[in-house]
């Protein structure tokens, strides 16, 4: 087999290849042995016809495209390999000359991944908004524990009040009529929350055990059903028992029942130093995130359009893991929103092309500095990874597969690459903007067309307070199971010959 390799502009290469007659006869002969169960052929028992009758019958076409398939991903691996490639879409093949007792002969074409040319990445200057401890931070996190500790109490001596959890039955109609999702039995619902629509919790204040009423309310003109937006409904309401949640007082039986300290003061000591070192790490990683966009910014690279459509498409699904983490699915929400899952991409391409083009920059950056992780470095990786499930250290090595080491392998070469960009690098932080009346007025900017479906907006304040900043550059994390292969890296899917090819006469 030879074949031949060829920059056609850009980001696409050209590869050429010849096989042997006698190596595309050896696939004909497979292809036919693949085959001859499955053609039916009069007078033969199905399998036992001779290769020739079948050609004969349909044509010696007949096997080209299996035989083709044995050979294509052999061949092109072969290629990609030593012309060290890294392909990011599925090849575009065209076969040339094909027949038996002759080489085959065809070509293809496929963007791989790009050349980066860096600007300027080390001893950069960058803004950032660092976070700051406050004291309604302490005692949000402090409440999250208070909460927990809890507890809930049936109240049978009085009416319902702002802060209760009720159980109630409730049957909605507009005009008269019950329409769907509007009526419910033995749902639960916290006085204050807010979960229902306007005017619904205040109007069940004062209501006792057992007594029923009619609530009167409005759904909101931007209502995700379109048949209720902006209608006038009722609300027959029946109230079924009334809960009241009771919090222990924060001193030291507190302390000594939800931690591992005796006294209030240890306990709330170890909650400022939880909180202090989760706000250092995110400032480092926001200092990290900002030093990649700055030399992203200030590198040169023409990025293929299948790369970007790819981190859309994971971007993608990312929203709909979370979604489900929060028990809702992604075709509810396009149904509720009215999007559809070419909206979704298109709405996540620009943030997956800048997220494509800082993974290329830091890779670039690796191999100008020659970055090769030591054992050390790996270490840490398998152990920071190893930490981030939830495992001991030598359990998740032991179950540790070949692929997933060399992965992780590649995440402490990242590791090693924003250390780089950081250690000469001059962090400041953000300066606060000048109120707006001391500001030149804006011309106004045009209306996104998609608003941006951030899943995490969804979640409650003191869940998102917690999390850590998004990490710079990253890979996607290795799963228990099996990583997933860096996408540029992945081989492409074999593609049969096109039917364009032609037969060379014989």
């Amino acid at each position: 087999m030879s074949h031949t390799y060829e920059k056609i502009s850009g980001n696409k290469v050209k590869l050429t290849f010849t096989i042997p007659a006698e190596q595309f006869d050896e696939a004909m002969r497979k292809a036919y042995l693949k085959l001859r169960n499955r053609i039916n052929v009069p007078g033969f028992r199905k399998g036992k016809a001779p290769r020739k009758i079948i050609e004969t019958m349909y044509g010696e076409g007949v096997f080209y495209d299996d035989a083709f398939e044995l050979i294509f991903p052999d061949a092109y691996q072969e290629a990609v390999k030593e012309y060290d490639l890294h392909p990011v879409d599925r090849p575009d093949v065209d076969v040339d000359e094909i027949g038996a007792g002759q080489d085959l002969k065809f070509h293809l074409e496929v963007f791989v991944r790009p050349d980066v040319t860096l600007g300027e990445y080390k001893g950069l200057t960058v803004e950032i908004d660092q976070q700051k401890l406050t004291d309604e931070m302490v005692d949000a996190r402090i409440s999250q524990d208070q909460d927990k500790a809890s507890r809930t109490l049936d109240v049978d001596d009085r009416p319902v009040q702002n802060g209760d959890t009720v159980n109630l039955d409730y049957a909605g109609t507009v005009d008269g009529v019950a329409f769907a999702g509007g009526t419910a039995q033995n749902q639960t619902l916290v006085i204050g929350s807010h979960q229902f629509i306007d005017g619904f919790e205040d109007q069940m204040i004062g209501m006792a055990i057992g007594e029923e009423k009619d609530l009167q309310v409005k759904f909101p003109d931007e209502y995700h059903a379109e048949e209720l937006k902006g209608k006038d409904a009722v609300f027959h309401v029946k109230v079924n028992g009334i809960q009241v949640t009771e919090k222990p007082a924060l001193d030291d039986d507190f302390a000594a029942d939800i931690s591992e300290y005796n006294t209030f003061d240890e306990y709330k000591a170890s909650i400022v130093k939880e909180l202090t070192d989760r706000i250092n790490k995110n400032n480092d990683i926001a200092a990290e995130n900002a030093l990649v966009e700055k030399a992203a910014e200030n590198a040169t690279v023409d990025i293929p359009q299948a790369m970007i459509d790819d981190e859309a498409e994971y971007m993608v699904r990312e929203m709909a893991m979370r979604m489900q983490y929060q028990g809702m699915r992604l075709e509810d929400y396009m149904k509720y929103t009215g999007q559809t899952m070419d909206d979704l991409k298109a709405m996540y391409r620009p943030e997956a092309g800048k997220r494509v083009k800082n993974q290329l920059v830091i890779d670039a950056i690796i191999k100008a500095e020659k970055l090769e992780p030591g054992e050390a470095e790996i270490e840490k990786a398998i152990a920071d990874q190893a930490e981030s499930v939830g495992q001991e250290v030598e359990t998740f090595k032991k179950n540790l597969t070949d692929e997933q080491k060399e992965y992780l392998k590649g995440n402490a070469s990242i590791r090693m690459a924003l250390d780089l960009l950081k250690k000469d690098a001059k962090i400041e932080e953000k300066k606060a903007e000048a109120p707006a009346e001391e500001k030149p007025a804006k011309k106004p900017a045009a209306k996104k067309a998609a608003k941006k479906a951030d899943a995490e907006a969804e979640v409650p304040a003191e869940e998102k307070a917690e999390k850590p900043a998004k990490k710079p550059a990253a890979k996607k994390a290795v799963k228990e199971e099996a990583p997933a292969e860096e996408k540029a890296e992945k081989p492409a899917k074999k593609p049969a010959a096109k039917k364009t090819a032609k037969k060379t006469e014989e």
